[in-house]
């Protein structure tokens, strides 16, 4: 069977098991390539949305760089509640982007869900159906979990299946580094199923790059988000180390040598990726003496926002406005967000905080970081503390009506330079982050 040749022909279509971020746009960016594209989601209002041709997370519009309406009205991308349509036989192609974390930490029950689902397709099959894992694995998870697991119900890969591990890399900023030209990692159990994979991925992606096997490509994504993990976590500590020193300036310096990525001090990390790589590498990793590096990285990321909420509670401030509550400018995600931990230290010590972030409704703002949202620039004025963590372009808007409404603040802690700009009332001491003495 040619499965490439099939999708091309629409005598084959692609089911996506999971329809967030990475499942809607793997339907996305297939379906803008006339490929039909079927997302099974729990989420009723987010399937209504993706079938009006709305896109349920709005802000992927940029990255995307076109709508999905026209692939919905053509037929070639549609969203269901019900995965069991995913037993017709045009379904030979089957991505699974589920999330594989649960409260900070790695978390499979929802993938061996799917799984159990996908045994009962293969069954009934005649041919092999293909099985692309774009979430997020432990490494050895493969072999360790996933295979056997196809194997208790005598299914083997190769043989029953075709089976891939192409982790995603993505970096939802506007206009760059789009699924079609970011590169990409992917491998399989043995060489025919590899280039069937490739020829799978190829309709989009123009930069893959193939493994020797399905174990190495699922190492790639978190092996190379602990690297960050640390890298962004040591820039925290050499401000810790130096406070009377300028750290952002020594950093920014320390990345113009060639070889030598640029971080700043800050919040830490948040969101589905870099907070969890490390927690992914050690997973299997049961000797304590391994990995230091990562456990010591772990935990001064997890400490760095309270450490910061200590040093503004020691200057003496009683009334703080926070603006973010994403884990990263202009987007809408807030899963392992620096600010949530950093907030509720402060309520924990009594401190009066309010929180405005534009992508999230009042409501949204006191279920999810437990404290009322506030209007926003005019509401900066009840503050004497400001703190913004992230950079989302509202931020970075009307600049003298924000300042008009500064006069009550005594301190500003910003983490992205955002207000860099500003014209900043001279009774405020404006920081940013890894500025000397900044926490």
């Amino acid at each position: 069977m040619n499965y490439h040749l099939d999708l091309k022909k629409r005598k084959s279509k692609i089911a996506v098991w999971g329809s967030g971020y990475i499942g809607l746009s793997t339907m996305a960016f297939f379906s803008k390539n006339k490929i039909k594209c079927v997302g099974y989601d729990i989420d009723f209002d987010k399937v209504k949305k993706i079938n009006a041709g709305k896109l349920p997370i709005k802000e992927l519009k940029d990255w995307f760089g076109f709508d999905i309406k026209k692939s919905v009205k053509n037929k070639y991308l549609q969203a269901t509640n019900d995965h069991k349509i995913f037993n017709e036989d045009v379904f030979n192609v089957h991505f699974v982007a589920i999330p594989t974390e649960k409260d900070g930490k790695p978390f499979f029950d929802i993938l061996f869900n799917v799984l159990k689902k996908l045994i009962v397709i293969i069954k009934k099959k005649k041919t092999k159906p293909v099985i692309i894992i774009e979430s997020t694995l432990t490494p050895e998870c493969s072999e360790k979990k996933i295979i056997p697991f196809f194997k208790k119900y005598d299914l083997k890969p190769g043989k029953d299946f075709i089976y891939g591990v192409a982790p995603r890399r993505d970096w939802f900023v506007e206009g760059t580094k789009s699924l079609v030209d970011i590169d990409r990692v992917f491998g399989s159990t043995d060489n025919r199923s590899s280039k069937i994979i490739k020829n799978i991925l190829s309709i989009v992606c123009k930069n893959l790059h193939e493994a020797t096997s399905h174990k190495v490509s699922e190492m790639v994504k978190s092996i190379e988000n602990a690297y960050r993990h640390m890298e962004i976590t040591l820039a925290n500590q050499l401000s810790l180390a130096y406070p009377r020193e300028n750290m952002r300036e020594v950093l920014k310096l320390v990345g113009t040598k060639w070889n030598v990525g640029t971080y700043h001090p800050g919040f830490g990390t948040g969101g589905y990726c870099i907070p969890l790589s490390s927690q992914y590498v050690l997973k299997e990793v049961k000797d304590k003496s391994k990995l230091t590096l990562l456990r010591e990285t772990i935990k001064t990321d997890n400490n760095i926002n309270i450490l910061i909420a200590k040093s503004l509670i020691k200057k003496g401030f009683k009334k703080i406005g926070v603006l973010g509550l994403s884990y990263k400018g202009n987007l809408k995600v807030d899963i392992l967000s620096p600010v949530i931990p950093f907030i509720k230290y402060l309520k924990s010590k009594k401190i009066s905080v309010k929180l405005f972030d534009p992508y999230y409704s009042p409501s949204e703002i006191k279920k999810i970081a437990g404290v009322k949202s506030f209007k926003y620039p005019q509401g900066l004025s009840k503050f004497d503390c400001i703190v913004i963590s992230i950079d989302h372009k509202e931020f970075k808007k009307n600049n003298i009506l924000i300042a008009k409404h500064l006069s009550n603040c005594k301190y500003i802690l910003d983490n992205m330079k955002v207000w860099e700009k500003i014209k900043i009332p001279h009774n405020t001491i404006y920081k940013i982050s890894g500025d000397k003495n900044w926490i």
